[in-house]
């Protein structure tokens, strides 16, 4: 579903994702609200979702659709890769983001990456975004949460080299594991904290205060 108040916009995306064999363009909306409504009427996979639209934006969109039981994967699309409303949208579910400049080729690749359960949001971008914002976040020295007892010592390692900005493949070669092996941790990561994505395990990171701002590697 595409979701941008701006008609030339959609028609651009749909002509682009039509032109795939294996994407199908199932419904467009206006606004939030419009994107909500249609989300509960056709089976609908990922949400291309613009944020600043009159009405109902983006994040508040995001928010219930996520929400809801049967529920698409959201990408959020921005003018500016520091925009104001990615840190709310990604802490209310959304996959990740992309900058409405994107390369056509970047574009399918992001559909098909939130697709299959994982997130497009480069690492190091996002670091940079909760950065942005440390007015959202805790101040150092802030107790965790309770749930992070629950976690082994290695996916906490884990936990952190994510929300740092590794890849799963920088990760092995850190720890000295298989590949494999960081995706099962990460798995359990992902279980145990309630979260759906890599996303929103950077996002758990910073506002625990597992990881904080500007801090080394």
């Amino acid at each position: 579903m595409l979701v941008d108040d701006q008609a030339l916009l959609r028609v651009g995306f749909r002509m682009v994702l039509s032109a795939q064999p294996d994407i199908e363009v199932v419904a467009e909306a206006v606004d939030g609200a419009a994107a909500v409504e249609a989300a509960r009427s056709v089976e609908v996979d990922v949400v291309l979702m613009d944020v600043r639209m009159p009405g109902m934006d983006g994040v508040e969109a995001t928010r219930l659709i996520c929400a809801a039981a049967e529920r698409p994967r959201v990408l959020i699309l921005t003018t500016f890769d520091l925009d104001e409303y990615v840190f709310a949208a990604l802490k209310a579910g959304a996959s990740g983001f992309l900058l409405k400049d994107v390369p056509p080729s970047d574009l399918i690749s992001a559909i098909h990456s939130v697709h299959s359960g994982d997130a497009v949001v480069a690492p190091s971008t996002t670091r940079r975004l909760l950065e942005r914002f440390t007015v959202h976040l805790p101040s150092p020295g802030m107790a965790e949460p309770v749930a992070l007892g629950g976690l082994t010592a290695r996916e906490r390692e884990v936990l952190v080299l994510v929300a740092r900005g590794l890849s799963n493949g920088e990760i092995a070669d850190r720890l000295e594991l298989a590949e494999a092996t960081v995706k099962t941790h990460l798995g359990r990561v992902l279980a145990k904290l309630g979260l759906r994505d890599r996303a929103q395990v950077v996002v758990y990171a910073y506002e625990s205060g597992l990881v904080v701002p500007h801090s080394a590697d």
